[in-house]
């Protein structure tokens, strides 16, 4: 995807990298977004909590997690940060699982992107990752509803100033 490119900053205040995700003003509902800060200050990534259930619990968690984050580090089953996310929100504290994963290609604009599905032990949770160009690996995590290919057309890359500290 050539429209993403690595930002760097003389400090690091927010993500040196574009977040792909929905644009807020698209979303109908509550939006909350939250950084994963190193001890260094530079940003392991970013995830955007959407709430359509007015104020009940997210409906989807998008995270953007660059190479090296330790957030993407997972043990064999082990879900991913944003599902955990999502089961946090939601005060659920069932103990969920991954089962099995399907790659599946699917169009997003001119570009064809490889997006795994994850299966989880937890089937109101839908899963996808597919990783950009620029090494950012993208996670939709979605409660009670379905991933259908037609939210990759959502996305797009928001701006750097939307996550800056200050």
């Amino acid at each position: 995807m050539s429209f993403l490119r690595r930002h760097r900053a003389a400090t690091p205040a927010g993500p040196d990298f574009d977040v792909l995700a929905m644009d807020p003003g698209d979303w109908p509902g509550n939006l909350g977004a939250g950084l994963l800060p190193a001890p260094d200050g530079s940003c392991q990534g970013v995830f955007l909590r959407y709430d359509l259930f007015g104020g009940r619990g997210p409906a989807m968690i998008i995270g953007n997690l660059p190479e090296g984050s330790p957030a993407r580090e997972l043990a064999e089953g082990q879900v991913p940060f944003e599902v955990a996310q999502l089961l946090d929100a939601l005060e659920n504290e069932e103990e969920v699982e991954v089962t099995g994963a399907e790659d599946c290609p699917v169009m997003q604009g001119d570009n064809l992107l490889i997006v795994r599905k994850i299966k989880l032990s937890e089937s109101r949770i839908s899963c996808v990752q597919f990783d950009r160009s620029d090494n950012v690996l993208v996670t939709i995590a979605s409660w009670d509803r379905p991933i259908t290919d037609d939210l990759y057309a959502l996305l797009k890359p928001l701006p750097a100033e939307l996550f800056q500290q200050g």
